[in-house]
């Protein structure tokens, strides 16, 4: 298997999940393990022979562009609310990324080293008293709402698939989390990371983009752009480049799905730093990125999946709902 990254005990796969989709029985069963072995051993894994087109995402993320050049008057009209509406505009050191759970250590930490990143949280646009903030779709931003909603529809095809072959690889029904993931209550959130001068992270050693931190949900689809910073803890304790790899997803698995699988599968630290530059430049040009934050739909009851305990006594975790545990994650970080 090809590693997408591999140094300080950390290897994380590149696996062609065309040979997932189209296949034949023991190429589904073998892409299928390589995926579970990815996220029981590095948390991550890298996918490409993706359903979605390169030319298609190339799109998204120029449309998603559009929309951070708008005024900030005008994005802060659309400002993120509520832990359980989870959705809008947060502009720069609104949410700080940690893996912190107390909100007084959490804001202290926001305030020292706030995260250098602005975002926007767009949800399924039929879930009840949730409406999505969208813009005015005028000049540049004419069709802006079709294509996140499209691009929102191929990203959770995706996580039916991605769930799917985790099922395979745990021998369980293809199946199995079909009935938890049809509803969609997942989270396509554009990431701007503005252009930033070096010596704001010279002056400040623990500066950030993103701060360190594992997420919340079951699995987060991630597709970044060529200019680089994110990392991911090693078993070493070190932080490793998780470089860009052309027509590529970056996948990781979440604290939700990590509890559900009794522990079987990681949910890893990771984190958003300066990119590699040039000696000769000043400033670290500005990165985008588009996360689709994936969960089981909210109405679900999450306990140990078969197979992965062997008596009641080694359940580690009590069940819980999939919207309750979201909203007590959020409220902490926000």
């Amino acid at each position: 298997m090809e590693a997408a990254v591999q140094r300080e005990g950390l290897v994380i796969p590149l696996i062609d999940f065309s040979a997932f989709l189209n296949g034949n029985p023991e190429q589904r069963r073998e892409t299928a393990k390589a995926i579970l072995h990815g996220f029981q051993t590095a948390g991550f894994i890298y996918l490409k022979g993706l359903p979605i087109t390169s030319e298609y995402r190339k799109h998204v993320f120029e449309t998603s562009a559009k929309y951070f050049r708008l005024p900030t008057e005008t994005k802060m009209s659309h400002c993120w609310t509520t832990p359980e509406a989870n959705r809008g505009y947060s502009a720069p050191g609104r949410e700080k990324t940690t893996s912190l759970t107390d909100r007084e250590e959490v804001q202290r930490l926001r305030d020292t080293v706030p995260d250098i990143k602005e975002s926007l949280e767009i949800g399924r646009e039929d879930e009840p008293g949730h409406p999505n903030h969208w813009p005015e779709e005028e000049g540049e931003l004419v069709g802006f709402k079709e294509t996140m909603l499209g691009f929102h529809t191929k990203c959770k095809e995706l996580h039916i698939e991605v769930m799917r072959a985790i099922a395979v690889g745990l021998q369980i029904e293809e199946t199995w989390f079909d009935d938890y993931t049809d509803v969609g209550d997942n989270t396509l959130r554009l990431l701007h990371y503005p252009e930033v001068r070096k010596d704001v992270f010279r002056t400040n050693p623990s500066q950030v983009r993103a701060g360190a931190h594992s997420d919340y949900g079951s699995i987060t689809l991630l597709f970044q752009d060529a200019r680089g910073g994110l990392q991911v803890r090693s078993p070493t304790g070190v932080f490793v480049d998780a470089t860009p790899i052309e027509d590529t997803c970056v996948v990781n698995a979440g604290d939700l799905l990590a509890r559900w699988s009794n522990d079987n599968i990681k949910s890893t630290i990771h984190r958003v730093v300066e990119p590699p530059s040039r000696n000769d430049e000043d400033t670290y040009g500005a990165r985008y990125s588009i996360a689709y934050f994936c969960n089981p739909n909210f109405k679900s009851y999450i306990e140990a999946i078969p197979g992965t305990y062997a008596a009641e006594a080694d359940r580690k975790y009590e069940g819980i709902n999939s919207g309750q545990y979201l909203v007590q994650r959020l409220t902490a970080t926000y």
